[in-house]
């Protein structure tokens, strides 16, 4: 079957040879001499005639390039659209489980476009997600060979030289994607964990961190450094004890990881273990202090907050704690003296200002008593004491609508914090 082109190549071609003989014949060559020149006068095309013929064949010769053109053009975008929907099956495919049909799939798209770099990244992974890492790192490989800053080639090549235990080339993998334009969102994850693998604890730190940069909600980035952290710990831990089981520092240690744990009786005794080993030091009467106040032993706590307080007498918290004992038991004169000291270190926190105001009410000086409850308020929104509290003073301020209106507050609130309690309850 002829093509439009070569119709007109014929067509050419039958000009020039009907062209070459009607000049060659115009000699008179052949033909005797009156024939001849009748010949030439009536077969001799004229100047005007030869133009109308080029331009014809001309006209035949560009439509038919233009079709050849189309002709390519359709062909290139129905192998574009074959290659789309191969790729889209074997992405089903591989979302279904069904591995072996996606690598099929995609060797099939590769048939048709063998150095399309998206396919060769997609099989890539592929074979990465079956636990073929050499057969991965070759596509991924081929991939990068083009083009050196594909989109997350780097990444995945560096994932599957971390399955390979090949931790030198997969950190070169991660450190190379991140320096592309647009780094898959993991490179520092990874990258964070194969330092990690190497003993390269410091910079495993610093990757991981990076992810809470860019995500603060990112758990697995909180998982691996609370574990690092805690191997850290532990190890030190260890340390401590081939040193000197029973040095200052361990016991200091001890307290602190039990006081963590709200094993409060064991944290006292290791405290005060410390103490029996450096008296003078500084922090370990506060500790011990707190932990009595959470086993609600008041005279206890009192007493090592005492001791505290002559170790650092605008020490914020240990005049929260020695206040809020006080005005527990209803000596608010004394604990007034304590919390305006906490209030300067502490300006912002709810509970100062509650207890400032109970101390100003009991001594009626209302006024101040109620900045103090709006101030908690300001500080806490979502805490429902302090509208309680605030309803009384408008109550002998004699504001009865003002009281109302924190007592509906109160209630509200009241209401949302006992059903977020009951949700933290476990279910049966």
């Amino acid at each position: 079957m002829f093509s439009t082109l070569d119709m007109a190549r014929d067509a050419l071609k039958y000009f020039s040879r009907n062209n070459s003989e009607t000049s060659h014949n115009s000699e008179g060559n052949h033909l005797p001499a009156r024939l001849s020149a009748a010949s030439t006068k009536f077969y001799r095309p004229s100047a005007f005639t030869r133009h109308l013929a080029l331009r014809a064949v001309a006209a035949c010769l560009l439509f038919a390039v233009f079709s050849a053109l189309s002709a390519t053009s359709v062909g290139t975008a129905q192998a574009q659209n074959n290659l789309k929907a191969l790729l889209v099956k074997a992405r089903e495919e591989e979302n279904s489980e069904n591995y072996g049909a996606a690598e099929r799939t995609y060797k099939q798209a590769l048939a048709l476009a063998p150095e399309d770099l998206e396919t060769l990244k997609r099989l890539g992974i592929l074979e990465q997600t079956e636990l073929k890492f050499d057969d991965s790192i070759k596509l991924l490989k081929q991939v990068l060979a083009i083009d050196p800053a594909y989109p997350g080639a780097n990444f995945f090549l560096g994932v599957s030289y971390l399955g390979k235990n090949d931790f030198a080339q997969s950190v070169d993998s991660f450190e190379r994607e991140l320096k592309t334009p647009n780094p898959h969102p993991r490179s520092h994850y990874y990258l964070g964990l194969v330092l990690q693998s190497s003993g390269r604890i410091e910079e495993a730190i610093s990757e991981l961190n990076q992810c809470l940069t860019q995500n603060p909600k990112d758990a697995d980035a909180l998982y691996e450094l609370a574990r690092m952290h805690k191997n850290a710990s532990l190890r030190s831990i260890e340390l401590l004890k081939a040193l000197d089981p029973d040095s200052f520092q361990l016991h200091a240690l001890m307290g602190e990881i039990y006081a963590e744990q709200e094993h409060y009786p064991e944290a006292v005794k290791e405290y005060q273990a410390a103490l029996a080993k450096r008296p003078d030091a500084q922090g370990i009467h506060f500790a011990i202090g707190v932990a009595y106040w959470a086993e609600q032993q008041m005279d206890l706590a009192e007493k090592s907050f005492h001791e505290a307080w002559k170790e650092n007498p605008n020490h914020a918290m240990t005049n929260l704690y020695l206040g809020e004992i006080a005005a527990r038991d209803q000596r608010f004169h004394e604990a007034l003296q304590f919390l305006l000291v906490a209030q300067r270190g502490q300006p912002n926190m709810p509970q100062v200002h509650v207890l400032l105001g109970k101390c100003y009410q009991d001594g009626q000086e209302l006024e101040k008593a109620k900045a103090e409850f709006q101030a908690a308020i300001t500080a806490d929104p979502a805490a429902a004491q302090p509208h309680y509290l605030l309803a009384n003073v408008y109550r002998e301020l004699r504001d009865t609508r003002a009281s109302a209106a924190e007592l509906v507050q109160f209630e509200r609130l009241s209401k949302l914090e006992k059903e977020k309690s009951s949700q933290r309850l476990p279910q049966n």
